[in-house]
């Protein structure tokens, strides 16, 4: 399903002689032929699933807030921008995440399930949410949700 989307936006930018949404199609498309490549090797023909797939983009939005985050302190607002505009298409990939409040019902439904007690037990709450919520929670916010609710 989504390898259906990259290649229509990659058409769609094509046509419409769109530069910043063609690279960033471009690059998604590297990152996939990459992993793809990678399964093969371990005996996965098919390549990755929409799972990896999501992980992977969620990974090349977090490196572009990072390299966000050295631009604005190298006063490079201009490359700033661009890793903006990127993230701007690669997002239009992602489902939508969930916010604050619903991160924080989540995280006390699965203490809750887990019946966990304490900060120990924190791996057993992060792999429930992992498991359910995967691709619209972002796990670093999580995180401190539950160890604020465990602590």
């Amino acid at each position: 399903m989504l390898r259906e989307a990259f290649s229509e936006r990659l058409k769609a930018a094509m046509r419409a002689k769109d530069s910043r949404t063609l690279s960033a199609v471009r690059l998604i498309l590297a990152g996939l032929k990459e992993r793809d490549v990678a399964a093969r090797g371990a005996g996965n023909t098919e390549g990755i699933g929409d799972p990896e797939i999501l992980r992977l983009l969620q990974g090349m939005v977090k490196q572009r807030r990072e390299s966000i985050a050295l631009y604005n302190q190298g006063n490079r607002p201009e490359l700033a921008a661009q890793e903006e505009a990127e993230i701007a298409v690669i997002e239009s990939f992602l489902p939508t995440q969930m916010g604050d409040d619903e991160i924080a019902a989540a995280a006390k439904a699965a203490i809750a399930e887990t019946g966990a007690a304490g900060l120990k037990d924190m791996g057993r709450v992060m792999a429930a949410l992992r498991e359910r919520h995967a691709g619209i929670m972002d796990m670093a916010k999580a995180g401190a949700v539950v160890k604020q609710l465990l602590g």
